[in-house]
């Protein structure tokens, strides 16, 4: 008989662990306590108008195109691929903003423009940044942090520096504009953390920037997890929604006995949890979890998020397809997230309007508009703070775009800490997973395998590598790899 083992939750770390492991042979099923498979990266469908739940950046091309082809496929195989030219904008007052191209020499020139000499610091800094994102690629986050030896390669050590240095001193040892400096430590909030406490390794997201682009799957990012659904049924996963796990039950041995979904006792061996971490040991007797209350609560997590789906009934101007509006101070709203959480009181915020490159996202001549302020995980959250503060971006969107647009709103729908909590269980209403700080990098993330129950193994952007969309999808390998692994000298029929 085939292995047989339960996968909950299936979000892209899922759903890259089912198929990895349905194409060694196991017996897989999908255990989606929602309607519609995809987690976090669910679709928003509403009069004619297309909304991206979750994720909205297509970023690092190139992880997409490794899964794919460990299957001998490509992207293109199931969804089309367009590089965004412009890649994005940002706002830093009223009618002054800053347009970062598509390309690289373009962005040069950019540069040179706002600040002269500037261009020549940014080819030295990213031929860093590339050299530290092979050096991750290839050497390092498809490791299962399972040791700190982990980390020690020759291309490392010779790295070792920017390990203990921050992306921010390296970014203004040379750089002095200060919307320059934003430009380059903003892609780092993708590791959910403030770029004084990421390491200057971390650079190499610079590079997945301004190096490999952004880009845009026509559909959206659904269409990836579409396509990541395609490929799972066609290796013979099988997938049940509406099925909430409610317990997982260990035997005395330690080992996995059976998951309860929906109060049905499902009789297995072995189970890989998508789902959130924290969440998911809270299914466990008290004496099988791994990680105490406290040390969740001791952990420094990536922001939340307050979210509004948007629809207008006319075409915003000014704007790109990813716009970000910093004409607010970045530390002060970073210490609300961080510090001393709490709502920040001149919210920085992002905006995208895919509609602009896509026509399917928007009716003809109308405008689909998603809108995202990064706050503390764990704040309160009510009906009255969000209008507050959808009020509050609405406003700003009409100063500094010189245009009117709150009376072409036709619809609006908001998603913030509550319903993170609802919808995926996640820990404090957190939207992105731990922080990639130092102490939180590799070996001292949660393991993906549990230390305590046989059979239980964890996968997602609480445990190796971290957060984003690449990092889940190259998470869905490392657990695979590791169930593959310990379970390599039982054969599988």
């Amino acid at each position: 008989m085939k292995k047989n083992i339960y996968i909950i939750g299936s979000g892209f770390s899922a759903l890259s662990a089912s198929c990895y492991l349905a194409q060694a042979g196991y017996h897989v099923t999908i255990l989606e306590k929602n309607k519609t498979v995809g987690g976090r990266a669910r679709q928003l469908l509403r009069d004619g108008f297309t909304f991206d739940i979750g994720p909205t950046w297509y970023w690092m091309p190139d992880v997409f195109e490794k899964f794919f082809s460990d299957f001998n496929k490509k992207p293109s195989d199931f969804y089309e691929l367009e590089r965004l030219d412009p890649a994005y904008q940002v706002y830093f007052d009223e009618a002054d903003a800053i347009t970062i191209p598509g390309h690289l020499e373009a962005i040069y020139k950019v540069f040179e423009k706002e600040e002269p000499g500037s261009s020549k610091h940014l080819q030295a800094f990213l031929k860093s940044a590339a050299y530290n994102y092979d050096v991750s690629i290839n050497n390092l986050v498809y490791k299962p942090g399972a040791s700190a030896l982990e980390l020690v390669t020759p291309e490392t050590i010779t790295k070792i520096t920017q390990f203990f240095s921050s992306l921010r001193s390296q970014v203004r040892k040379h750089i002095k504009s200060k919307k320059l400096i934003q430009i380059l430590e903003f892609p780092v909030l993708f590791l959910g953390a403030k770029p004084s406490n990421t390491p200057a390794f971390y650079n190499f997201m610079n590079y997945a920037d301004f190096g490999l682009g952004t880009w845009h799957p026509k559909g959206g990012m659904y269409m990836v997890i579409e396509a990541m659904i395609a490929l799972a049924k066609s290796l013979g996963v099988v997938f049940k929604t509406d099925a909430n796990v409610e317990e997982i039950k260990v035997n005395v041995q330690g080992e996995i006995d059976a998951l309860v979904v929906n109060g049905e006792r499902l009789e297995t061996s072995m189970v890989l949890s998508g789902a959130d971490y924290h969440h998911t040991e809270t299914l466990l007797p008290e004496k099988y979890q791994q990680y105490s209350e406290t040390y969740w609560d001791s952990k420094v997590f990536a922001p939340s998020s307050l979210l509004f789906y948007v629809g207008f009934d006319k075409k915003i101007e000014h704007v790109c397809h990813h716009t970000l509006f910093f004409d607010t101070d970045f530390d002060t709203h970073a210490k609300s997230i961080y510090d001393t959480p709490e709502w920040p009181e001149k919210p920085l915020f992002y905006a995208s309007f895919p509609s602009i490159t896509d026509a399917s996202f928007a009716p003809k001549g109308k405008e689909a508009g998603t809108f995202l302020i990064p706050l503390a995980p764990g704040i309160k959250d009510t009906p009255q703070i969000r209008e507050e503060y959808f009020n509050l971006i609405i406003e700003r969107l009409e100063l500094l775009t010189n245009q009117k647009v709150r009376e072409h709103i036709i619809f609006k729908e908001s998603f913030c800490v509550n319903d993170f909590i609802k919808d995926y269980n996640s820990y404090k209403g957190n939207a992105y997973g731990l922080a990639n700080i130092l102490t939180q990098t590799a070996f001292l993330r949660p393991k993906i395998k549990s230390k305590k129950v046989k059979g239980l193994f964890f996968t997602g952007q609480l445990t190796v590598p971290g957060p984003g969309v690449p990092p889940s999808l190259i998470s869905g390998k490392i657990a695979s790899d590791s169930i593959l692994k310990t379970y390599k000298n039982e054969t599988v029929v």
